[in-house]
């Protein structure tokens, strides 16, 4: 199916990036090289592709800590309304754990995933969020209503990124002046933005508060392309299928794996090995993923250490890679 790319309508005209120079540590710095070719399509060759670099790519499993009501919890995405006064008590809850989000934390540390997220569900989360982070210095990012005024506390208390979605999404359209101001309080390479997403009709757009609330910004070329331009990465959840364990969204995956410019991180339906493979094969090994309710660590079936095994940051040099020519495009080997 085609999948329609329209620009941005709010702001009419999108103002000029905030900073080009990227000032980022190294390791951040391979990540972005890693993800930074957009593959091109093979009727490009020529007699010249011996001269082009092959660049290579490596998806990576991503860890994830959600937090509700003080607890490591996983629920169906989609569920999420405001309610009483925590403001999520009908959410669809597929497990919580006993353990605590430091817990966790400590365990993806000694596993070496990086790049994993904490995100907390509504308030009252406050605390958990920052002991998970004091577990592991660095090696998480931190989400749920950050703003200028706490963005600088969490990456004091360890958080390598902050995650920013309903900040910077007001009435349903973007407001770049918001944007900008983060920015310059955090750099672009300490900021994350979140573009979880539910269809409408052949469309993605990005959802805010508790996911419920449609915005008028299209999950499409342009807006990633110019939205690029303010952060170091992207997270994406397929808000339809998060947490129900029904397979991924194969249109977004396409275009999240054609588009970005930068790392990106998907989320939602993945059950099996296979969905990975799915995300893989679609995603062309540019796109990043995690793994909710499915992880036995939560409850599912899925082994976490076998996904650790095939995907972590420990695994073999040589595993799960995508080579990419510069004038021959891309193929998984």
């Amino acid at each position: 199916r085609r999948v329609d790319r329209l620009s941005l309508t709010t702001p009419s005209h999108p103002p000029a990036p905030h900073n080009r120079r990227r000032q980022t540590p190294r390791a951040e710095a391979d990540d972005t090289a890693r993800h930074s070719l957009s593959p091109l399509p093979p009727d490009t060759a020529s007699s010249s592709a011996a001269a082009h670099a092959t660049l290579l790519f490596r998806m990576k499993f991503r860890p994830c800590i959600d937090i509700r009501n003080g607890k490591v919890t996983q629920i169906v995405g989609s569920s999420l309304r405001d309610g009483d006064e925590d403001g999520d008590s009908k959410a669809v809850t597929n497990f919580e754990s006993k353990e605590s989000p430091a817990y966790y934390a400590r365990m993806y540390k000694r596993d070496g995933l990086t790049g994993g997220h904490v995100i907390m569900l509504g308030p009252g989360n406050e605390q958990a969020a920052l002991e998970a982070l004091r577990a592991y210095p660095g090696g998480l990012q931190l989400g749920g209503g950050v703003n200028p005024d706490n963005a600088l506390k969490y990456l004091k208390a360890g958080a390598s990124h902050v995650i920013v979605t309903s900040y910077v999404f007001k009435n349903g359209e973007i407001k770049m002046d918001k944007l900008e101001h983060l920015v310059k309080i955090v750099g672009k390479e300490k900021l994350v933005l979140d573009l979880s997403c539910r269809r409408r009709k052949d469309k993605f757009f990005v959802v805010t508060d508790r996911w419920q609330k449609f915005t008028t910004c299209e999950v499409n070329k342009e807006n990633i392309t110019m939205l690029a331009q303010y952060c170091s990465e992207f997270l994406v959840h397929g808000v339809d299928v998060e947490g129900k364990r029904q397979g991924v969204e194969t249109e977004l995956l396409l275009l999240l794996g054609e588009v970005s410019p930068i790392p990106i991180t998907y989320a939602g339906g993945i059950r099996s090995i296979k969905d990975v493979q799915i995300v893989k094969d679609i995603g062309r090994g540019r796109v990043d993923f995690t793994i909710g309710s499915a992880l036995d660590i939560f409850g599912g079936d899925l082994a976490y250490s076998e996904v650790v095994s095939l995907y972590g940051a420990k695994r073999d040099s040589g595993a799960s890679l995508t080579t990419c020519n510069k004038t021959l495009g891309c193929k998984l080997l």
